[in-house]
């Protein structure tokens, strides 16, 4: 696997679901302003590839909040439609459960899908995305998510081949829109996994509506009838956090993990730079113990070594090397934490917590 592929895929990996609350409001029918168009084109790619062609696929279980997700998709497509001059419309049910048990990480790549598909294949007019939910049987709940576009359409028999593997329904789109013909499978596999189903309804020149359905369980707190709320850090203040990372997708899953938070973060990409960041002033420090420049370890040392408290700054070493010698070297030169990538956003939590709390 080259590089780019490699970090593609650790990035998606590192992405465990958790979605950013941006606090964009959303209100019915109205479109949805955004400046965060830089990750308009992030990469899941290489994982489609990986997801569709395994044979057997294991959905993660975990407590995720669908509201967040879907606020965060919605803002991915306007900035999204806005590269092209497009219009986004997004309608959210009022009546959403808060916390279900799924794997969101599938969950999502599958939706960013469709989100693609329709702003690629619109050529002007409006993009709409609207999620509502029913009850099912067994405490759990029936998402139903719609994308509406206005743009090329499908006719009868392309509709047919739209589902297959490596089929591209029309050679002239395929030229024109670019594509393998994996991401529409992979989401019908992934929906019917989650007890669901994808359907399309299209005409040629008219547009398309894709219907992805799933089926989830309650978290048990919203299965009993109890108003759920999420676990509450024990960090309850927001903290500054440099993150001394280089890889651009490691950089995004941080800084989703970390405003999820309610922790503010800086990124910079080598040891020197981090040095003189930390002589500025930060509540803690997350440290790649392998820089673009030098080693996470060597750049602990030169902080311990700065004047006053920058010295005394909480260093959370965030590796992906296997070495059991390798945590050892960390805390030797002077990091208080060692998280493991790809980063687990719980474990993640209870280190900031742990180092904080020191202080």
């Amino acid at each position: 696997m080259t590089g780019e592929l490699a970090g593609a895929a650790a990035g998606a990996v590192l992405a465990t679901g958790v979605a950013t609350y941006v606090g964009v409001r959303l209100h019915r029918r109205m479109p949805i302003v955004t400046w965060r168009a830089w990750v308009a084109g992030f990469p899941l790619r290489p994982v489609a590839w990986t997801l569709a062609t395994a044979v057997t696929l294991t959905l993660a279980a975990t407590p995720f909040q669908p509201r967040r997700l879907i606020e965060d998709l919605a803002e991915l497509l306007s900035a999204r439609a806005q590269t092209k001059g497009l219009s986004s419309e997004v309608t959210i049910a009022d009546d959403l459960p808060e916390i279900l048990i799924g794997d969101v990480v599938r969950l999502r790549a599958a939706l960013e899908n469709l989100l693609d598909n329709a702003v690629k294949f619109t050529e002007h007019g409006v993009v709409r995305f609207d999620v509502r939910a029913e009850g099912a049987a067994r405490r759990r709940v029936r998402f139903i998510f719609s994308v509406v576009d206005s743009g090329i359409g499908l006719t009868p028999a392309e509709i047919k081949l739209l589902f297959r593997p490596f089929r591209q329904p029309n050679a002239a789109v395929a030229r024109r829109f670019g594509g393998t013909g994996l991401g529409l499978a992979l989401v019908k596999r992934l929906a019917k996994l989650m007890g669901g189903d994808v359907t399309v309804r299209s005409s040629r020149g008219r547009g398309a509506t894709f219907r992805f359905s799933i089926v989830l369980p309650l978290a048990p707190a919203e299965a009993s009838g109890r108003n759920s709320r999420p676990r509450k850090d024990k960090s309850t203040r927001s903290l500054a956090i440099l993150c001394a990372e280089h890889n651009p997708y490691g950089r995004v899953i941080l800084n989703t993990i970390l405003g999820e938070l309610g922790h503010r973060a800086d990124f910079v990409g080598s040891g020197e730079e981090a040095v003189a960041a930390v002589a500025r002033g930060y509540d803690a420090v997350l440290m790649d113990v392998s820089l673009a420049d030098t080693n996470g370890a060597h750049t602990v040392r030169r902080i311990r070594a700065l004047p006053g408290v920058a010295a005394r700054t909480p260093i959370i070493a965030l590796s992906s090397h296997p070495d059991a010698d390798d945590e050892q070297i960390a805390r030797a030169a002077g990091m208080d934490f060692y998280v493991r990538k790809p980063v687990n956003p719980r474990a993640l939590a209870e280190a900031i917590d742990v180092v904080v709390a020191k202080q």
